[in-house]
């Protein structure tokens, strides 16, 4: 039976990841939760590669309008093309990177990307911008938050969804403004209406280029004094980012954020004070306050154990991690994205994904217990997500046509072929007697565990394999595995 020791490491796999290998697990009985942390950190410390999959087609037909007011001389159908060579690339980026969430071994710079893909959310539809955003969150995941905040609010993506492209001296746009207090930094109620005009105004100019490249406009610059928090200069952008980091306010929404991601929706307040305290007197080094949390003792208490439900992406890249397979047709995981109601870079407004309870519903909760069932049956999904253009990566399409390429994505998503060998292996020293006792602690990290007579009745028991296999997917076909 498993102990403690593993209980505790794939409790830290699970979230400052996406859960153990099959080979990983073989030996999380013996391993000690603070030497995991270290090879989850040095493992995740180099740069990543760029995922960069734009195809030559869009280079040419996006470079043929060699600015911006190229792009607006672009015929209908011009403009139709790009767009849906964009899409058909975002697709491509999605996977590539739920690929990485799934393969690589930067575990932690992942999924901490993850999260910032959570926090800076940002839905368009240009594969260069979104490209370049995910570079810089990617990048930037562990190091410091003022860098990446920088990074992240002159970046062309979120420039262009925010609106600032429209922010302009005398004709001040606060979309831009007010996200970034209210979502990247502060939180709603930290700030006035005036700050927001405010800053604002020092935001003016702050624009980009066809190709990605964050631009400054100095003539559609407000050059002027301004009062912001306090503050009174001829401030621009930049100035008002320091200022804000400047705020202690700050650090407390950015640290109550990440607990509430990687510990638990009901925060500690004496936990989250010394962690933001932390934060802020470190610089905002995001490494150091996740070695604060997955070093503390705290973290490993019962009551954050096996209650935190599974994100989509979480739950699908999981279940690749542990059993390893070949897809013959990856595209089949965006449907699963699309009915389980988290689809990489599009999420469903500037606040990203609420999480929690929210990612279950009666029909959400029925695929979650199916999908480990439909991967290895090889089984068809009838469900159909909803008609919405923006969830459906760009296109719109009438009933009728949406349901035939959704069999269409079902019928590939459903050829998969699993390694079992690491899997096996993990269970050769227990008895078939005995099996399914040591299966549950290394699927489940609830306390609750399902009736193992019920379970085996669809286990095949003709050998110890098949056994093992059949008992591993029934077992992440329950309610307990949606939960680490």
């Amino acid at each position: 039976m498993a102990g403690i020791n593993r209980l505790k490491n794939q409790h830290l796999l699970w979230r400052a990841g996406f859960g153990p290998t099959a080979e990983q697990s073989a030996s999380l009985d013996d391993t000690n939760p603070k030497k995991l942390w270290k090879q989850l950190l040095e493992k995740s410390l180099g740069a990543p590669t760029k995922l960069n999959v734009v195809s030559g087609s869009f280079d040419d037909m996006l470079m043929g309008a060699k600015d911006m007011d190229g792009i607006k001389n672009l015929s209908g159908d011009q403009k139709k093309a790009i767009r849906q060579e964009s899409v058909e690339d975002l697709k491509t980026l999605n996977l590539k990177w739920l690929d990485e969430m799934v393969s690589s071994d930067a575990q932690l710079r992942e999924k901490m990307s993850l999260f910032w893909h959570g926090h800076f959310a940002c839905r368009i539809i240009n594969i260069y911008f979104q490209q370049e955003l995910l570079d810089i969150v990617r990048s930037n995941a562990l190091e410091n938050f003022g860098d990446l905040l920088k990074a992240v609010s002159k970046s062309p993506a979120m420039l262009q969804f925010l609106n600032n492209q429209q922010n302009r001296k005398q004709h001040p746009n606060e979309n831009f403004a007010r996200e970034v207090m209210e979502l990247f930094t502060l939180g709603r109620g930290n700030y006035t209406e005036d700050d927001v005009k405010e800053a604002a105004r020092a935001f003016t100019g702050w624009s980009f280029d066809l190709t990605g490249q964050y631009v400054f406009r100095p003539h559609q610059h407000d050059d002027g004094m301004k009062t912001f928090l306090g503050e009174t200069g001829a401030f621009d952008g930049d100035d008002i980012l320091n200022i804000l980091l400047k705020q202690q306010q700050a650090a407390k929404f950015i640290t109550k954020k990440i607990y509430k991601f990687y510990v638990n929706d009901t925060v500690d307040d004496i936990h989250v004070a010394w962690l933001s305290e932390r934060l802020y007197n470190n610089n905002y080094d995001i490494k150091k306050l996740l070695e604060d949390i997955f070093t503390s003792d705290w973290f490993y208490d019962e009551k954050n154990i096996g209650i935190q439900i599974k994100s989509p992406i979480v739950l699908m890249a999981g279940i690749r991690r542990f059993l390893p397979m070949q897809l013959d047709d990856e595209a089949g995981q965006l449907l699963i994205q699309h009915l389980l109601g988290q689809v990489l870079f599009y999420p469903p407004n500037v606040a990203g994904w609420p999480g929690g309870k929210s990612w279950i519903d009666s029909s959400t909760l029925m695929l979650r217990l199916r999908l480990p069932q439909i991967i290895n049956a090889n089984e068809a999904i009838d469900m159909l997500p909803k008609i919405d253009d923006d969830a459906m990566m760009g296109r719109s399409f009438d009933e009728e046509k949406t349901f035939k390429q959704n069999r269409a994505f079902a019928t590939k998503l459903g050829s998969a072929t699993i390694d079992w060998s690491n899997v096996i292996k993990i269970f050769k020293r227990a008895s078939m007697d005995d099996l399914l006792q040591n299966i549950s602690p290394v699927l489940f990290q609830t306390k609750s565990r399902v009736d193992e007579t019920l379970v085996e009745k669809y286990c095949n028991t003709a050998t110890k394999e098949t056994y093992i296999e059949t008992a591993v997917i029934e077992l992440m076909s329950t309610p307990e595995y949606q939960l680490c």
